[in-house]
């Protein structure tokens, strides 16, 4: 289970740091473009502890997936971006897939 939490935070980091990316307006602004960086940065090393108990076909896709439909809602909700139809059945597309790919890896 602890590769799973790790794998959580993870993807919440990564949000962090695209949605921070948004904000450093062309790296312009200098605490939004550290933080982005210190938000990838560890990202990635709780992405490094979840690949050791998740097999990393899962957890990457799981991770870029996941951080895909979670970026997609945050840019509907804080930037004002478009909830066409089409982006929305897309963003459930992406959680069936995750889910698919959660129900085969066997894990808990």
């Amino acid at each position: 289970m602890g590769g799973w939490l790790y794998l959580a935070v993870a993807i919440v980091l990564e949000v962090c740091g695209t949605t921070a990316m948004k904000m450093t307006d062309g790296f312009t602004r200098p605490v939004p473009t550290v933080a982005m960086a210190g938000f990838y940065v560890f990202s990635f090393i709780a992405l490094t502890f979840a690949i050791r108990e998740i097999d990393v076909s899962v957890g990457y896709a799981v991770w870029s997936g996941v951080g895909t439909a979670l970026i997609a809602v945050v840019g509907i909700a804080m930037f004002k971006e478009s909830a066409a139809p089409l982006k929305l059945i897309s963003i459930g597309l992406i959680i069936a897939g995750v889910a698919g790919l959660k129900i085969a890896s066997g894990g808990p």
